[in-house]
């Protein structure tokens, strides 16, 4: 089959940046939709696709309007749940799980929230149901890091290794199929 590229920015900067905002719907911080415009205009694109969660929402349809389309909703492209710690400053969680769940998060998820390998799941269904058209989909860093998983074969350190700012943009080459791949074609942070 064809490969198509497929486009991957994260949001733009949340009002309170550096939290693990998880499944919380929380507002952009002023402004921050810009930086998303200028990635966007770095590329080409005939889809756009977003998260249902309004930090991803509202960057995807100013990146809509300039562009003219109206993005599709999908909310399989959310962060990862982090459950009783959605909207907490990293300090503020006890390091002991946290530091475990950076290790391993699929063996330490957040209490009550959501494992790795089921957040790579739900990805890989949403980059199965694309159209192999060349698509920007806005979305979240660990929605992005599980995308790298799938179409890559990332481990979580490599996944882990990659800087990724409110606003980068990754690009990939995929190939569609049964068990698509990937190669990665650009980096913007």
């Amino acid at each position: 089959m064809t490969a198509f590229l497929l486009h991957l920015m994260r949001h733009g900067t949340p009002e309170q940046p550096g939290r693990l905002h998880g499944h919380n719907d929380v507002a952009l911080a002023p402004r921050a939709e810009i930086s998303c415009l200028e990635q966007a205009r770095l590329v080409e694109f005939d889809r756009l696709v977003t998260s249902d969660l309004a930090r991803a929402g509202d960057c995807a349809r100013a990146i809509g309007e300039e562009r003219g389309m109206a993005p599709l909703i999908d909310p399989r492209w959310r962060e990862l749940d982090f459950g009783v710690w959605n909207g907490c400053a990293p300090a503020e969680v006890d390091q002991t799980r946290l530091t475990a769940f950076w290790a391993d998060p699929d063996a330490s998820p957040p209490p009550g929230g959501e494992s790795w390998s089921a957040l790579c799941a739900r990805v890989a269904v949403a980059i199965g149901a694309l159209e192999p058209h060349s698509t920007l989909v806005v979305c979240h860093g660990g929605a992005m890091r599980a995308a790298l998983a799938g179409l890559c074969g990332f481990s979580v350190a490599q996944g882990w290794a990659f800087d990724l700012p409110y606003a980068a943009m990754l690009s990939l080459r995929v190939w569609p199929g049964e068990r698509p791949m990937a190669q990665i074609v650009g980096l913007w942070p």
